[in-house]
Parts: C-alpha cells; structure tokens; sequence
C-alpha cells in the first residue's frame, strides 16, 4: 500500500481562520492525505474568536500535530517527506518571516524547509490594504518559489454562501498542490462570448 501525501498546514494570526479549518476538513475528506498542523499563537485566538473552535476540536481535523515551539519536530527537516505547505492564513508578519528566512518557530521553519527543498509552498495572504514592505515579501517569497495566493472570491461562479467563498479557496489552493478535490465548480467557459 503506497504512502499516504503528506501535506503541511500552518494557521497563523491574519483573519481568516476558517481558510484553515476548511482545508483540514477537505483533506480528511480527501482521503490519502496526511495533514499535519503547526499553528501560532494568534492562530489559536482567531479560531476561537473567529470560529467558537478551541484547541481541541482543530486538532482533531490533523492527522498529526506539532507545536508551534518545537522547533526539532518531523515536519522542520528536509528528510521529513511533505509534497507540500499551505498557510491558510498566512499573516503579513509569518509572510515577512518566511521572506527572510527567519525560521523562528515551527511554522516558519516548516515553510524554510520546504522553500529550500523546491516543494510547493502555498500562502494564503490576508490583509487589505497593503505597503510596500507586504508587496516586496511577496515578491521575494515568489521568487524563492513560493506561491503568494491571496483568499480572493471568485463571483463568476455566483456564490450564495461563505462557505462557498471559502470552499473556491480552499479549492485553488489544494490545485496548487497538485491534490486534486470537487470543492468548487470548474469553470466551464461561457456558451455565448457575447
């Protein structure tokens, strides 16, 4: 039996929560997956703020998780074998720490880890408006290989609820990862080009 994709997820302190409570339950709906969870500290207050979830009831959507000090876990080696990271959130100040390499905690080095690996790491960036300081960490995150992918609605697709909005992120961003899901609708393309 082949071993199961093993996927990253980091949760930091930008709004935005649910981003990261979603893709937990999409890959366990996936299936063949093994996610495994580092979340910051504010990470943990907006899921509580933002979702009424504590601790526990997150934890319980990661096949493995690994605390945001232990900065010796399985996921902060190269040798650890992850197809890839998503930080869902991602918040302007864990942006600027990947962008510089700080690897400061677990979820910072997670993403150094896979950056200096060539596996794909995918940053859901959350804040509005932004400096040229956020704009030139994105930059230096793009050209080190990351993928800076904002939680942006797709209207086209109409949707009526958040959880549609949320659920067309959380889709672009498992494609991303090559983890292929039925989350949103694919784009057809229009019948009539007028």
């Amino acid at each position: 039996m082949a071993e199961p994709r093993r996927i990253i997820v980091g949760i930091s302190g930008a709004s935005g929560a649910v981003y990261g409570a979603r893709l937990l339950q999409a890959l366990r709906e996936i299936g063949g997956v093994e996610s495994h969870l580092v979340v910051s500290s504010a990470g943990w207050r907006n899921l509580r703020h933002e979702l009424d979830m504590e601790r526990a009831e997150v934890e319980a959507l990661a096949d493995v998780v690994h605390d945001l000090a232990n900065v010796g876990a399985s996921i902060a080696s190269g040798s650890f074998a992850a197809h890839g990271m998503v930080v869902a959130p991602c918040s302007m100040r864990t942006l600027a720490a990947i962008a510089h390499g700080l690897a400061d905690n677990l979820l910072t080095r997670a993403a150094d880890v896979v950056l200096k690996e060539r596996r794909r790491l995918v940053l859901l960036v959350r804040e509005s408006p932004l400096h040229l300081v956020h704009l030139r960490n994105m930059t230096t995150v793009t050209e080190m290989g990351g993928v800076v992918c904002p939680p942006v609605p797709a209207f086209y697709q109409r949707p009526t609820t958040v959880t549609e909005i949320v659920d067309h992120s959380v889709a672009r961003a498992l494609d991303l990862l090559g983890v292929d899901n039925a989350l949103a609708p694919r784009w057809q393309g229009l019948n009539d080009p007028s």
